[in-house]
Formats: structure tokens, C-alpha cells, sequence
């Protein structure tokens, strides 16, 4: 009998009519005879009584420490109530089902709380369920370390979850169920014209979620990508087919270039920050020392630009003033400037395409944004620009690649919906 893996986010669970479209989604399965692994978040979003952001609300409230171990066992709880109430829900509709934490769920973990890795399945208790005829509904983000110590995975950990279970059983498809009909091309509430995509590589979409795009957390697809795991992306309560994400995607890549689908997609992140340093009173041991006393300092660093005058790269805005301290204790007068996004054109089609990055710098030009910085790879391209032109950005590259307002047939780039396999 073929298996499934079924994973519903905070945003399906947190109202009673949404929780019932996802047990559809769950009794259809079982009724074309599959067998179906669930997997829950926490219900809802910050200030729901039991979302991930409103359980560690709790110990700030109380003025207390957060003590890493304790923590976990906290926000254990949210993803535990989901799976309880879920699989009364399914039991409801007169289907057999069971609720399974982590630790029941045999996912083993390291010791690393609030950001656990997934070292082991032990998969005996979910078969010995799923061949009792049971739906089997596991909470999500969570694990237990060999020596019985509750963790959690990190944010996106129930999508982690959901894949590393799919791996461990053999699944068929990790089917990803959200508050979006499917990967967009850019982000819908910034262009309503944005399209649904119908299929895409690991590695497009491991991008994507790396420059912003809110469509899976990146260790998910990363461990999709080395198992070959098909994912479906779809809305929970929606009719639309999704975006299926497998390697088929991979062995189109001339095809898909030839057809000019040069870019996927464009995706933002915003509250960024820029640093720069004087690079000509530096030496690069100097400029060295300030990167590695950055990282020690927990600061994530990206867009980096080492020319001979200036040292430029951006960290995300919440650390400039943790970034200010620790390079003024080096004795270096820097600039750390607040108020700036990313935006950033993805797609495997750009490889060996020239004039990508002209066409968007001039497309980002007429929209008047000032491009501080830019960088690229073979699967992306990056400007970073003011914070405040990000939806006027984001929309004119949509414009510019997608075909929407072109008048001589050209820059019909951006993807439609693909029948290829």
C-alpha cells in the first residue's frame, strides 16, 4: 500500500473550519488507499492560546530565565495539543487514528536545544500503527535525545519533521499544507499578478527559501534535495494542484531554458542592514578579524563586496547594534546603516544567459531604487536597495520578467505553468 506524509502548519490548525479542511485532506488520502503519516504544528500564530510564539511568551512574562532544556519541554506542548486534537478529529469521522509525540514517533536527536538535528528514526511504533490500520498523527518539531531529554528543532522544524519521516518510511510524496495555493512567482501581496508555479527543482526552490521566499525552511528541502523526496506545496482547503517539487525538474533544465523561462521567481527579504569599512585604513588581517569577531557574535553575514577601497556586506537589521559594539571594540570606524532589502531574481535558466543582471538593474532604475550593492550566482542574482522601494522593486521586476506589460513579445521569462516531465 503506498504511504503519504500529510503536514499541516500553524496557519492550517489555528480555526475550527480550517482544521476540518485539513482532516478532508486527510480522510481523501486514506479513502484512495493510502496510508497516511500526519504531521501537526502548533495551532495558530503568536497570541493563539497554543502557537510556538505565545508559549514562550510565557517565560518572558514571568521575568524568568530561558533555560535552553526547559524551553524545549515549553514549546514541546503546542505541537503535542495539535496532534491530540487532530487525531480525535480524524477518530471523529470514524477513521482510526493515533496521536504520537516525537519521542513516541521514535525521532532521535542531539542535544542541541532549541535547535536539534535529527540523528535517527526509529520507525517500528508508527509501522506497528499504520498496520493496525491507523492514521498516524505526529507532533512536529520535536525529537528526544538518547538519553530522554525533550528538543526542539528550530524554527521550520515541523517541516523538517515531516521530510526526515518521509525519508525514514519510503514514502511516496511529503505532501506541505499552508495558507498559499502553491509556490508563487513573487510574492502576491506585493503583485497580485503573481502566478502559481507548477513544478520546480530542489534547488530552485532551496534558493527561494534561502533569499526569503516563504515556502519551506531550507534544512527541509536541503534533506529533500539528498533523499530525492517529492514534495507537493498546496493550500490547505484549496483546489488548486500545488507546486510539486522533485529532481525530474533537474533533467528539463535545457528544455526549460529553451523555452526563455530564464527566471522563476523573485523573492525579498527586508529589514537589512549594511556595513561598511574603510577598507583602505585596513589590512586584511584587520578586515579578517572583524568578520570572524562578527560570527563569534552570533552575526550572520551576507552580500559581501571586497573591493580595494571599501569592505561592504549586509547583516539582518536587529543586529546593527550588537554589530556597532563589536567593531568599535576593535578600535574601527565603520558605517552600519539600517533601512535596506534584498531582492533577488532566481532561476536555473539564468546560466549562461548574458544580460540578466542589466536587464534588471535598468528595470530597477526606471522604478527609481538605488542599487547599493549586487551579487549573483548560477542561480540567483541580488540587489540590495532601500527598505522603503521594496514593493515598487519587487513589482518591476515581476513586470520586467514576466511578460505582464511588454509590448514586443520579449521578457516572457518568468515561468508559467509547465506540463514537462
Amino acid at each position: 500500500m503506498r504511504l503519504i506524509v500529510q503536514k499541516f502548519g500553524g496557519s492550517s490548525l489555528g480555526a475550527p473550519q480550517k482544521r476540518q479542511q485539513a482532516v478532508e485532506h486527510i480522510i481523501q488520502a486514506r479513502q484512495k488507499g493510502a496510508q497516511v503519516v500526519v504531521v501537526v504544528s502548533a495551532m495558530g500564530r503568536r497570541g493563539d492560546p497554543y502557537a510556538t510564539d505565545t508559549l514562550l511568551d510565557f517565560f518572558r512574562d514571568a521575568g524568568g530565565k530561558e533555560l535552553p532544556r526547559e524551553v524545549d519541554l515549553l514549546l514541546s506542548c503546542g505541537e503535542i495539543i495539535s496532534a491530540a486534537v487532530m487525531a480525535s478529529a480524524v477518530a471523529g469521522r470514524g477513521f482510526a487514528a493515533i496521536a504520537l509525540t516525537g519521542a513516541q514517533a521514535g525521532i532521535i536527536t542531539d542535544d542541541a536545544f532549541g535547535n536539534a538535528e535529527i540523528v535517527l528514526i526509529r520507525k517500528e511504533n508508527i509501522f506497528r500503527h499504520l498496520q493496525e490500520n491507523r492514521i498516524v498523527v505526529v507532533a512536529g518539531f520535536q525529537g528526544i535525545t538518547r538519553e530522554g531529554e525533550i528538543t526542539t528543532l528550530g524554527r521550520g522544524g515541523s517541516d523538517i519533521t515531516a521530510v526526515a519521516l518521509g525519508v525514514a518510511l519510503e514514502a511516496e510524496v511529503v505532501e506541505i499544507y499552508s495558507d498559499v495555493d502553491a509556490v508563487m512567482t513573487a510574492d502576491p501581496q506585493l503583485v497580485p499578478e503573481a502566478r502559481p508555479i507548477a513544478d520546480l527543482g530542489y534547488h530552485e526552490v532551496l534558493q527561494m527559501a534561502r533569499e526569503g521566499a516563504k515556502v519551506l525552511h531550507p534544512r527541509a528541502v536541503d534533506l529533500a534535495l539528498r533523499y530525492n523526496m517529492p514534495l507537493l506545496l498546496k493550500k490547505t482547503g484549496g483546489s488548486e494542484p500545488g507546486t510539486l517539487v522533485s529532481h525530474h525538474k533537474a533533467e528539463g533544465f535545457t528544455a526549460y531554458t529553451a523555452r526563455r523561462n530564464v527566471v522563476t521567481g523573485i523573492t525579498h527579504v527586508t529589514g537589512l542592514a549594511q556595513v561598511r569599512l574603510p577598507a583602505a585604513d585596513m589590512t586584511d588581517l584587520q578586515v579578517e578579524e572583524v568578520l570572524q569577531q562578527l560570527s563569534a557574535a552570533g552575526i550572520s553575514i551576507d552580500l559581501i563586496s571586497l573591493s580595494p577601497g571599501e569592505k561592504m556586506f549586509t547583516i539582518a537589521g536587529k543586529e546593527a547594534e550588537k554589530a556597532r559594539d563589536v567593531i568599535r571594540k576593535l578600535g574601527v570606524k565603520a558605517s552600519v546603516e539600517e533601512g535596506f532589502a534584498k531582492v533577488t531574481l532566481v532561476g536555473t535558466g539564468m546560466r549562461g544567459v548574458p544580460g540578466v543582471m542589466a536587464r534588471m538593474l535598468s528595470a530597477l532604475n526606471k522604478a527609481e531604487t538605488t542599487v547599493m550593492q549586487t551579487a549573483d550566482s548560477h542561480l540567483s542574482i541580488s540587489c540590495l536597495i532601500p527598505e522603503k522601494d521594496v514593493a515598487k522593486a519587487v513589482r518591476a521586476l515581476h513586470n520586467e520578467f514576466s511578460g505582464e506589460k511588454t509590448k514586443d513579445g520579449g521578457g516572457d521569462e518568468l515561468q508559467q505553468e509547465k506540463s514537462e516531465n
